[in-house]
């Protein structure tokens, strides 16, 4: 049998199965409209009158009914706001971009305000001519556009030692997807040349910001020169101030802590600085108690967002949409599967799209749900074969010391009432 052959197999199953499930949907429209439904028989308020003007908004801002759709932090987990974590709303967001206003953020000192004419970005150290570029320098070189992910290595870190917080968007939302607009690392250290760094095998850059933390971290020049960004747009804007306006360095697939914000200086150096940010912080602690050193991939990972603990299933028993998102800083995902009984059996989601190197996918699972209790979760795979590890594998190579770069199989339980828990299954 051919592979053609397979895959419209696959797809007019896929379809019979969707119809199916359209079709309970379609009567339960039906039967709203058949008992006199005056939201679709009388006209309303909105359709007599004339709406706003969109004038009174010159920057367009989300619509009151989704007010809740906000980034929200933890108040045990930090200090204080100067020194803090906003995540992500997930499970309130579909697709994969996530908007500004409510991407995951982290800073160690303060959101500065950092005016573009202002700005000053050096490249110094191993190079031919150190280099001092203004803003406007900058948006004259050749642009390049991307999405990645930016994902800290602390998410889901809470979880190494059970179900700590019950919502997606605490455990696993230290995470955003953007389309990334600017100049690629590349560009600027080759023109101010690499000559006499020699061996670029063995050299390092060392990045840091113009924040008072500057958050210094040591980059492999490899890494710098393969596809390291410069950037100063997002999803089509300025980069937010708490995203580091008016230029922050990306780094696809590695540690958040690394995409330095508001950065001011790129060094050229034969070995790395060993800053705090690499020594007692963002090290993976093992069970006898040494620590990893170097790990910045994030290795492949997923979540379903929908229904999870902040998002029940409120629409009572049917067909039901479970959904989530997928990411590995290795490569692109090329599968995510789902399971309904814990990891029991498994059942291959539909992403929506192929998968983007070191960008979110997502994925979705239609189902007929009758009230039964679930114990949903997910699994992802990526491109380099790599398969999202059960929460006990992880602990039986890293023991409960970790906080870092924790990709373990999430759970979620729900019960008949259509209400979800975060839990762990043995």
């Amino acid at each position: 049998m051919s592979d053609e052959f397979e895959g419209a197999k696959t797809s007019r199953r896929s379809f019979l199965t969707g119809a199916a499930a359209a079709g309970a949907a379609m009567g339960a429209a039906t039967s709203a409209q058949a008992a006199g439904d005056p939201l679709i028989t009388e006209v309303q308020d909105w359709a007599a009158g004339l709406g706003d003007g969109v004038d009174a908004s010159p920057y367009g801002l989300p619509i009151e009914f989704e007010k809740d759709v906000v980034r929200r932090n933890v108040e045990w987990l930090t200090a204080d706001t100067i020194s803090s974590i906003n995540f992500t709303p997930i499970h309130a967001l579909d697709g994969t971009i996530t908007p500004q206003g409510c991407a995951f953020e982290r800073h160690h000192s303060g959101a500065i305000e950092l005016r573009k004419e202002d700005y000053r970005l050096m490249i110094n150290g191993l190079v031919d001519t150190p280099l001092v570029f203004t803003y406007a320098d900058l948006e004259r070189f050749p642009r390049s556009q991307k999405t990645f992910f930016l994902e800290c290595a602390a998410n889901t870190g809470m979880e190494w030692a059970g179900a700590q917080l019950n919502g997606a968007q605490y455990t696993h939302g230290m995470i955003h997807n953007m389309e990334y607009i600017g100049v690629s690392l590349r560009t600027l250290l080759e023109e101010a040349g690499l000559g006499a760094a020699g061996d670029i095998r063995d050299k390092w850059v060392y990045v840091e910001g113009a924040d008072a933390s500057s958050n210094g971290r040591s980059i492999p020049l490899e890494k710098a020169l393969d596809d390291c960004m410069i950037a100063f747009k997002a999803n089509g804007e300025a980069l937010r101030k708490e995203h580091g306006y008016p230029v922050r360095l990306v780094v696809p697939g590695w540690e958040g802590n690394m995409w330095v914000k508001w950065l001011r200086r790129i060094e050229v150096m034969d070995r790395p600085v060993e800053s705090r940010e690499e020594t007692s912080k963002y090290t993976d602690t093992l069970e006898n108690g040494t620590s990893r050193k170097w790990t910045w991939v994030m290795d492949a990972k997923s979540i379903v967002t929908s229904p999870s603990p902040q998002k029940p299933i409120a629409h009572g028993k049917g067909p039901l949409v479970v959904t989530g998102l997928a990411w590995s800083g290795r490569g692109a995902i090329t599968a995510v599967d789902v399971s309904l009984d814990g990891g029991v059996s498994w059942q291959e989601a539909r992403l929506a799209e192929p998968g983007k190197p070191m960008a979110l996918s997502r994925f979705y699972l239609d189902i007929d749900w009758q009230g039964e209790e679930m114990f949903i979760q997910s699994r992802a795979m990526d491109e380099t074969g790599y398969v999202q590890p059960t929460k006990a594998q992880l602990r039986e190579v890293r023991g409960l010391n970790s906080i870092y770069h924790n990709n373990c199989i999430q759970t979620w339980h729900v019960n008949a009432n259509g209400e979800a828990n975060n839990v762990e299954v043995s």
